[in-house]
């Protein structure tokens, strides 16, 4: 969309910025930049120095695109003869993606305790396996109370047994650790997943049964009739 298509009544636009904490920061477009005078930088990246607004508003306009003001604290301002549009769609996918690799980087921790049920275990490791297969990383943790502590044996084996549990979607990152009370292993997301999830196809029916229950069936009807 280019310089006619928009006035000084539309909404200023925001850009969010990559860092950890997105900052959001208005931009002012067109008959919005309220200056005497802006520094220019063309669509080809050339710098035009300092000219007056209205200068720099006509080579937008002659170009059809807009004067963005980039940098409103510099003396004088910065402006970039771009298109809005399309800069808004080039920032968008800048900030997807700072969001994906953060994503990927955060770590989610999973708790145990040494002695945890099976049904127990089974939950926690769901919800590991679904940590990991969202693209983050998973902190196990296995924490002893009292005089647990003196077997961190039956840690160690438990640690082991979710690395198994999780190898088709996840590699150790770090090997398990003793920290005062508490042992723990990293685990990350594989690249390429080496067979499906585990956990996630207790959820499904067990339809293996009824295979099997149903030839045993037709025998039984047929000795009947005769």
């Amino acid at each position: 969309m280019g310089f006619c298509d928009r006035g000084a009544s539309a909404l200023p636009p925001f850009v969010l910025y990559p860092k950890r904490f997105a900052i959001a920061r208005p931009l002012r477009v067109n008959e919005q930049i309220r200056i005497r005078q802006v520094r220019v930088i063309d669509d080809e990246g050339t710098q035009l120095g300092v000219l007056g607004i209205e200068q720099a508003l006509g080579l937008a306009q002659q170009k059809g695109l807009d004067l963005i003001e980039v940098s409103p604290t510099a003396v004088p301002p910065v402006c970039r003869i771009a298109d809005y549009g399309r800069l808004k769609y080039e920032q968008s996918k800048k900030d997807k993606d700072a969001r994906k690799k953060q994503k990927n980087w955060e770590l989610r921790e999973v708790k145990l305790r040494p002695k945890i049920e099976t049904h127990d275990y089974e939950t926690k490791a769901r919800m590991a396996e679904r940590l990991l297969l969202d693209g983050g990383k998973v902190k196990v943790t296995i924490m002893f109370r009292g005089r647990e502590i003196t077997y961190t044996s039956f840690g160690k084996r438990l640690l082991d047994r979710m690395a198994a549990d999780m190898f088709p979607v996840a590699i150790v990152e770090r090997d398990a650790k003793l920290e005062g009370k508490n042992m723990f292993m990293i685990l990350a997301p594989r690249p390429v997943p080496t067979g499906p999830p585990k956990f996630s196809q207790h959820d499904k029916p067990d339809e293996k049964s009824e295979e099997i229950l149903a030839p045993e069936e037709e025998p039984q009807g047929v000795s009947a009739s005769a």
